[in-house]
């Protein structure tokens, strides 16, 4: 049975991860390198469970308890050897991730199942790096996470179907709408949303319309609730890139390359959302507002 969690990476998505299990009852080890970086995302979390407060959909005891079931540590191999499952959240690079999943495997006991939330890349090659590759499995969650309901349940090639199962069983339990998915580049979600992003960023590029006469576009006609180039500021123009990248690469098909703009944009450190400059301009007020009205739908 499943019941000690370690989450690696205390980012954006891997503090949505941390809560989202801590709010369900189970108790969550959150790794990261950096102590400014797990306090950091142990403030998110607090602000985000203040924000579901708000809106009434959560008390304050239930709170407390959602946030004493977290404690941070700088060290995977303390936390590992109790873990059932560990989800990495780290940064979306191969290198990195093969390296993580190497301790992962190293630490933990023979029966814990080894998720990667990678966004891309192989969870074959990711299994590879370890000497369980039937208990790898992927574990997409959306961002923001406690919000989100999807999150796709990717198969590598050795991926056991005990394996599968426990995954597919606890993101039910978690509350979401788990998704069977096979290992290729960009799985589903991005497969299919990357290439729309990629193609508003080259339709800007082009001179055919500004920023929000394209997301206007896309939200008005297309009934999307969010246009593309916000939600790309939304992901992390570095992710965007990151993800794109990782699809050319495995389809070697052109129309995965990632527009010169994106490119020259990360470079340059306008990254979105995080960095508060990407295609849109985020004052600290007006990021705090745009981060509430997720929460607050």
């Amino acid at each position: 049975m499943i019941k000690n969690i370690v989450v690696i990476g205390a980012g954006t998505m891997g503090n949505g991860i941390a809560h989202t299990f801590a709010q369900s009852g189970f108790q969550v080890s959150l790794v990261d390198v950096s102590q400014e970086a797990l306090d950091k995302g142990l403030k998110t979390i607090t602000t985000n469970l203040d924000r579901i407060i708000a809106k009434g959909k959560l008390t304050e005891e239930e709170k407390a308890k959602t946030l004493g079931n977290i404690k941070s540590f700088t060290d995977l191999k303390e936390v590992a050897k109790e873990a059932d499952l560990i989800v990495e959240a780290a940064t979306e690079n191969q290198d990195l991730k093969l390296k993580i999943f190497g301790q992962m495997d190293e630490f933990s006991p023979e029966h814990c199942i080894l998720a990667t939330n990678t966004s891309s890349i192989s969870i074959t090659k990711i299994g590879s790096a370890t000497k369980r590759p039937d208990k790898v499995i992927g574990m997409h969650f959306m961002n923001p996470v406690p919000i989100m309901k999807l999150v796709e349940i990717i198969k590598g090639y050795s991926t056991s179907k005990e394996t599968f199962d426990a995954v597919y069983e606890m993101s039910e339990i978690l509350g979401k709408v788990p998704v069977e998915v096979n290992d290729y580049p960009g799985f589903v979600a991005n497969r299919i949303l990357m290439p729309m992003i990629n193609e508003s960023i080259e339709t800007l590029y082009n001179g055919v319309a500004g920023v929000e006469e394209i997301d206007t576009v896309m939200k008005l006609g297309m009934a999307h609730p969010m246009g593309p180039l916000q939600l790309a500021d939304f992901i992390g123009l570095d992710v965007c890139l990151a993800i794109l990248n990782v699809m050319y690469d495995g389809f070697k098909n052109p129309k995965y390359a990632p527009n010169p703009l994106l490119v020259n944009m990360v470079m340059a450190g306008k990254l979105g959302v995080k960095s508060g400059e990407g295609f849109y301009d985020y004052t600290e007020s007006k990021k705090a507002e745009k981060v509430s009205n997720m929460f607050t739908k």
